[in-house]
């Protein structure tokens, strides 16, 4: 598995609504752990996964990104 497959957000998978927004709930809630717990490296990281992914998910959304390619 490449970087691009690893990092890939426009799945079929991440089509359902409440999959993409606990995936940025809980990218979001780990930031603030991390920052509360004086990790602000980690959180700065989790911070902006978080943020890429709201971007992604709710920004620039598209549905027909999402769709899985084999249902023709």
């Amino acid at each position: 598995m490449g970087l691009k497959e690893m990092f890939n957000v426009r799945s079929p998978f991440f089509a359902p609504k409440g999959r993409r927004v606990a995936v940025c709930a809980i990218a979001s809630g780990w930031a603030l752990f991390e920052l509360a717990n004086g990790n602000v490296f980690w959180a700065a990281v989790t911070a902006a996964a978080a943020a890429w992914c709201i971007y992604e998910f709710f920004v620039v959304f598209d549905p027909e990104n999402y769709k899985d390619p084999d249902d023709g």
